[in-house]
């Protein structure tokens, strides 16, 4: 952690699956270890958390992952995070992902396929959605692409951009958003090879490239990404099984080194995390090894803000493990877990 502190985790989960809701952990800065301190179950499948700040401190907000999804936040100040009101509903189907955007707070919707915009009050109380964007298209994949799926929607490195990734449609969306009206609007569409079934996206950190984690195809999509002009283009593959994998396999997660040097990848099915290295330039990765996870389906793969962890919440084992990094070579290995059942998510604050 930057300066030595002392910091907190929240872990997402499923509790149709039997997990706890949001679990809150200490964290320690020696040693990477988690300590759970306490646990809210106040909405449904918790499965993707993001910390905010309004203007009494921090906020933790939740997706809720169901059918007529919602939003939650909560009081991160507290031991134990105290609900802010009631969940707020998002105008769309299984939310699997949040960001934080110009002041409203944005949800990708994977069962309805479209992403919603909610504005955010100066104590960062989410409201009723201003906008809720469809999104339009299918794939080749047979079950998994026969309609949209956004899974994630995040801003550019700018802030001025808005990238919603469609699993669904294989495209990621560039959009612009209206601060002061909270409308969503589309601005151009990247495709990507029929069938990628594009997961989630990471940026480098210099802001010139951007990598889409394939869920149905397992590879790495190089993109570069112009600022200027909003605009996405692919510019390379990696796969992440250059002779195939030996079992089914999702990868879901990817993780870019703060100093650009590496990209890790989390993959279900391996349980393994893929270890790529990054040239000087951001523009090439190439596929270096691949670890355990320390667990089973690593739904979440996040990087603590020291940079010399890695954490993965695995869903179907029940815990979240955390991996140290080897400066030198970039690959991690377990060092450590805090049982969570159904773990889905990490997130610091």
């Amino acid at each position: 952690m930057a300066g030595g502190a002392a910091g907190r985790a929240f872990i997402g989960s499923f509790t149709t699956a039997g997990g706890p809701g949001i679990v809150v952990a200490d964290l320690d800065p020696g040693t990477g270890a988690l300590i759970r301190t306490g646990a809210v179950k106040t909405v449904a499948d918790p499965s993707y958390l993001a910390v905010g700040h309004g203007e009494t401190g921090p906020v933790l907000y939740a997706v809720s992952e169901t059918v007529g999804g919602a939003v939650a936040a909560y009081d991160a100040t507290e031991a134990v995070p105290r609900p802010l009101g009631r969940p707020v509903p998002v105008g769309g189907d299984e939310p699997t992902h949040l960001a934080l955007v110009q002041g409203h707070l944005l949800t990708a919707n994977y069962g309805s396929g479209s992403v919603s915009v909610l504005p955010l009050t100066a104590e960062g109380l989410p409201q009723p959605p201003s906008s809720v964007l469809h999104h339009e298209g299918s794939g080749p994949h047979p079950e998994r692409q026969r309609s949209p799926h956004a899974h994630q929607v995040v801003p550019d490195p700018t802030g001025r951009w808005v990238l919603g990734v469609d699993l669904g449609t294989d495209s990621v969306r560039v959009c612009s958003l209206d601060e002061r009206t909270g409308e969503l609007r589309p601005h151009g569409t990247t495709a990507l090879p029929p069938g990628t079934g594009p997961r989630h996206l990471a940026f480098h950190p210099s802001g010139d490239h951007a990598y889409v984690l394939g869920e149905l195809r397992p590879t790495v999509t190089v993109c570069r990404w112009d600022a200027a002009a909003g605009v996405l283009g692919a510019v390379g593959e990696t796969p992440l099984f250059p002779d195939g994998p030996d079992v089914p396999v999702q990868p879901s997660a990817p993780v870019v080194a703060y100093d650009g040097r590496y990209l890790w990848a989390a993959v279900r099915g391996t349980d393994t995390v893929a270890v790529l290295a990054l040239d000087a330039s951001g523009e090439r990765a190439e596929l270096v090894t691949a670890v355990p996870c320390g667990g089973r389906w690593p739904r979440d793969l996040v990087l603590d803000p020291s940079g010399r962890r890695l954490y993965a919440a695995n869903e179907r084992s029940g815990e979240v493990t955390w991996l140290d990094v080897d400066p030198a070579t970039g690959v991690p290995r377990p060092a450590g877990s805090l049982p969570v059942p159904a773990a889905s998510s990490v997130a610091f604050g």
